[in-house]
């Protein structure tokens, strides 16, 4: 049962990592698209500058995320969820404030603040405080 839980742990955490630099990237590049997906639309008159700034907060987000993921650095994962785990509840208080949001584009952001505290708690509590850290 451990075991298993390790896994699905792990395997929810990359995930999450590769999601968040997806999204950061759609956000630079496709910013318009992003927006959508986001639940919100704001108008922005071909100015895309809080779009990338987004993009970059969660690309980079999700590259901390897997490097502390890979190398091993479980409890440093679990601090960094938590840390980050009020930014979508931002985006959801963000989303639900937009008049006529769709009532879906909340899912994400309802999945990300149970993953990221659920997940970060468990790191946490799992992890051996006397774990050797890779950067001592």
């Amino acid at each position: 049962m451990k075991k298993i839980l390790k896994k699905t742990a792990f395997t929810l955490t990359l995930l999450t990592g590769l999601l968040l630099v997806f999204i950061g990237g759609r956000f630079l590049f496709h910013p318009e698209a992003a927006e959508t997906a986001f639940g919100i639309s704001v108008p922005v008159h071909g100015n895309f500058s809080f779009h990338y700034i987004k993009g970059i907060r969660d690309l980079c987000a999700g590259a901390a995320l897997m490097g502390l993921l890979l190398t091993g650095e479980r409890r440093g994962v679990g601090v960094l969820l938590l840390a980050i785990t009020p930014v979508p509840v931002v985006d959801l208080s963000l989303v639900l404030r937009a008049p006529n949001h769709i009532a879906t584009a909340l899912y994400p952001h309802l999945i990300a603040i149970v993953l990221g505290a659920a997940l970060g708690i468990y790191y946490i509590f799992s992890t051996n405080k006397n774990q050797k850290h890779a950067a001592l």
